[in-house]
């Protein structure tokens, strides 16, 4: 029996993988981590689906690879309460919140009230120096701190993934994902027939 041809998408993970490793040699590698917010608010705007978490996600990918073909996963169900809508929307508004406290701390730099801050907050509390990733270039310093703050961002929800991995199923993170749950949003305002379903 032959096996099933891989398509494009299915190596996504690479790009993942890739990202998070880019970003400990030069840190503006991080501004392509916009792609991952920008693309899935697009299909779920325009086709009103999810997609981008179903087929596309590159992170998912590389914890189903983890989890599953390299058994890093106890592959136990995640709790109720992860699952809730409370905790998903409260997550949510958790990260939005988090966002928007990186865009703040870009705009003071940009504004000159306070310098550039090479450090990446992990878990949004443990300020890691990581001044080795910047090499000092002619970009304005608000958008090199902006780098900073964004991989700060993709880099925890990358270990809070993991941690969900190895603890639960491979893809637990796409349980509480901020971005899975803003497109299902987005998908049931434009398939209000779907809601119950």
């Amino acid at each position: 029996m032959k096996n099933k041809k891989k398509r494009w998408y299915e190596y996504l993970w690479i790009i993942s993988a890739a990202y998070l490793v880019l970003g400990f040699f030069n840190i503006l590698f991080a501004w392509l981590g916009l792609i991952c917010f920008v693309v899935p608010l697009l299909i779920s705007i325009g086709k009103g689906n999810k997609a981008y978490c179903n087929r596309y996600c590159g992170r998912g990918q590389l914890f189903d690879l983890l989890g599953n073909k390299l058994g890093l996963s106890r592959k136990k169900d995640i709790p109720a309460f992860i699952r809730s809508s409370w905790f998903r929307y409260g997550f949510l508004l958790f990260f939005l919140t988090m966002f928007g406290n990186m865009l703040f701390t870009t705009y003071l730099v940009f504004s000159e009230v306070h310098g550039l801050r090479e450090i990446v907050k992990i878990l949004w509390t443990f300020k890691v120096p990581w001044s080795f990733a910047y090499h000092g270039t002619a970009i304005a310093p608000w958008m090199v701190q902006f780098a900073f703050g964004f991989y700060s961002v993709m880099l925890t929800s990358t270990i809070l993934g993991l941690i969900t991995m190895i603890l639960y199923k491979p893809r637990s993170w796409c349980v509480y994902c901020p971005m899975g749950t803003m497109t299902q949003g987005i998908c049931k305002l434009k398939n209000p027939c779907k809601i119950n379903k």
